[in-house]
């Protein structure tokens, strides 16, 4: 059985609004993204996981408890990082977490003093007037603070400078070192390829497409972009029955070439003067763009 299991899972608000007959494992261990643009229905799953809202039809389990039934249980073994914070009622970052703390019956503060100075958070500053990127940055000590073996991260990195963002990473990705399991939205690409191993991505509240993130960075098609030493190199070229995009002007083709042909055309090359060639990496964001626009994947 996965930690995570989400069997058919709908909430309807109507108007097409929610999200329908969604299906996701997620395995022990395992960091999992989860993309879609605003209102697509990430943060309406995730407030399912959390047991904050009761679905229409299907079941949503994290380590085979109901995340409805048995919310209560569940959130014993889930850190959770929101995508609207919203604190208690206390003055300062440092008696939030120290009362958050005590509520997880922790005593040593080592690893949440870690994480503050990784983020560079003053923990002494009145609450109410924190920046929306220190707010971010208390909640995310709050939640790894707790050594929970899975973290339900929405949005996490909210806020924060891109610096800030590379820590987050560093500390995510040791969290996932040390076997803990990772659900994270985000509409940050580069996040999910630095740290996810699976991606699903929903668009109107359907999962139109799940992929691992190496099979994405490996892409079977490749694309090379070529710029020959000479008009004439580059005229002699374009007569070939190859599938390139042609750039006239500057000499230059971007051809498309599978796997399985590429020693083939490296040995083609040989008989043309080419001024440099390279590789144009196949990413997260051209494969969620093409999945959105229905292309091929």
């Amino acid at each position: 059985m996965s930690l995570i299991e989400i069997k058919n899972l709908t909430k309807d608000y109507g108007g097409g609004r929610g999200i329908f007959d969604v299906n996701l494992e997620i395995e022990e261990g395992e960091a999992f993204g989860f993309v879609g643009t605003n209102g697509a229905g990430k943060t309406t799953l995730i407030r399912h996981l959390m047991g904050f809202l009761q679905p229409d039809s299907g079941t949503a389990k994290i380590n085979g408890l109901d995340c409805w039934n048995e919310s209560h249980l569940v959130k014993e073994v889930v850190s959770y990082v929101p995508g609207e914070i919203a604190f208690p009622d206390f003055n300062k970052g440092t008696d939030f977490l120290k009362a958050h703390a005590e509520l997880l019956e922790l005593e040593n503060m080592e690893y949440a003093d870690y994480v503050v100075k990784e983020l560079q958070l003053d923990p002494t500053a009145i609450l109410k007037r924190m920046s929306k990127g220190m707010k971010q940055k208390t909640a995310i000590v709050a939640a790894l603070m707790g050594d929970r073996k899975i973290l339900i991260l929405d949005e996490p990195t909210t806020g924060l400078d891109p610096l800030m963002r590379v820590r987050f990473i560093d500390l995510i990705n040791k969290e996932k070192k040390k076997g803990k399991t990772i659900f994270m939205s985000t509409h940050m690409f580069e996040e999910v390829e630095d740290l996810c191993d699976k991606v699903a991505l929903i668009k109107e509240g359907r999962i139109i497409a799940v992929k691992s993130t190496k099979e994405i960075r490996h892409n079977e098609n490749k694309q090379y972009k070529i710029e020959f030493e000479s008009e004439s190199e580059y005229k002699r070229f374009v007569k070939l029955d190859l599938d390139f995009e042609k750039r006239e002007n500057q000499n230059q083709v971007i051809v498309k070439i599978h796997d399985s042909k590429i020693n083939e055309f490296m040995k083609l090359l040989k008989g043309y003067k080419i001024k440099f060639m390279t590789e144009i990496k196949y990413t997260l964001e051209k494969f969620f763009n093409q999945a959105m626009e229905g292309g091929k994947k």
